[in-house]
């Protein structure tokens, strides 16, 4: 089990239960008392670390490389999954993965960042930044879901898109901005969820949709807290303070009105209880998307447009009036 930083408290409690353990099988002893009692402190240890987050901390949860990816939710909520392959204009980019499938009978379109679970398949996948084929695939995908009517779902886990040179020679930029055109008009219902790390373009290139939810260890934001504190204080030592900064916390994204929502995790993130993670994101896609069906497409649109229009702040001045916040 791999512990993070803030996590070392928890490491010495998993320790001691696993000598116990160790004891008690070789000496042939009951040591089921102790066992219980290192076992309630290791759960409120682990509530007192989880209820007291940093934002950076997130962050590092984030990023776990124990965390659930695209494909492991898609097995899990599927029946049935047939991928699908390639932009038909260059090539089929790995960091991202789409296809149909099936949700207890309802076909549905999966489209996700994956950012590969060894690090032979993350270099396979690019770390999961996509080149400007891969949210042309999605793109492609989406709107073969539009023709036969399958409800879209967006599972985001990116650092950023591919900043190489070669992705923006094939036009990385324009990419993001036509998924973003195009993802607003879907006459589809859509539904957006972040899984990890949402950065930048990368993520929006997929996040534009009817709801749009986050999981609770999870972070969206236009930059990353090591690259603002590269910029900020020309050094990545102040990551932590750029992180509190950005406020890109579901809850800030919530409290922003970025997002429609949070799906609380297991007690030390979703790779503690992948299974159980599965199960509640099923549900809340199943949910959502029965909410979603009910409207018309013209009625879905709308509230898009409407939703995306509404968000940010600005400050209006007039002339002889103070400024006021909108």
């Amino acid at each position: 089990m791999l512990f993070l930083e803030f996590e070392k408290p928890l490491e010495s409690l998993y320790e001691q239960l696993e000598k116990i353990r160790q004891v008690g099988e070789e000496g042939d002893l009951d040591v089921s008392p102790m066992v219980k009692e290192l076992e309630n402190k290791i759960r409120l240890k682990r509530k007192e670390i989880y209820d007291n987050l940093t934002g950076w901390q997130k962050v590092q949860l984030s990023r776990h490389p124990s965390r659930p990816y695209t494909l492991y939710y898609v097995e899990q909520m599927c029946r049935k999954f047939v991928e699908l392959h390639g932009d038909r204009h260059f090539a089929d980019d790995k960091a991202i993965v789409g296809g149909i499938g099936s949700i207890d009978g309802m076909s549905v379109m999966m489209i996700g960042h994956q950012k590969g679970v060894s690090t032979k398949m993350r270099q396979y996948r690019n770390f999961g930044m996509a080149n400007p084929e891969g949210y042309r695939k999605a793109l492609r995908l989406m709107k073969l879901a539009e023709k036969f009517n399958f409800p879209i779902v967006t599972l985001i886990d990116t650092p950023g898109a591919y900043p190489g040179i070669e992705a923006e020679e094939r036009g990385q930029a324009e990419a993001i901005a036509r998924n973003m055109l195009e993802m607003v008009s879907l006459r589809v219902p859509v539904i957006c969820i972040v899984i990890g790390e949402g950065a930048s373009g990368g993520a929006i290139g997929i996040g534009v949709g009817d709801r749009v939810h986050m999981l609770e260890y999870t972070w969206y934001s236009v930059i990353s807290p090591e690259s603002c504190s590269s910029i900020l204080w020309r050094s990545w030592d102040y990551k932590e303070q750029a992180a509190d900064a950005l406020r890109l916390t579901a809850d800030h994204m919530f409290d922003l009105g970025l997002v429609d929502g949070i799906i609380r995790e297991p007690v030390g993130g979703a790779h503690t209880a992948p299974d159980e993670m599965a199960k509640v994101l099923k549900k809340h896609i199943k949910k959502e998307l029965s909410s979603l069906m009910e409207l018309t497409p013209e009625q879905r649109i709308e509230e898009r447009i409407r939703k995306y229009s509404a968000m940010g702040r600005y400050t209006e001045i007039e002339e002889n009036e103070p400024a006021k916040t909108v």
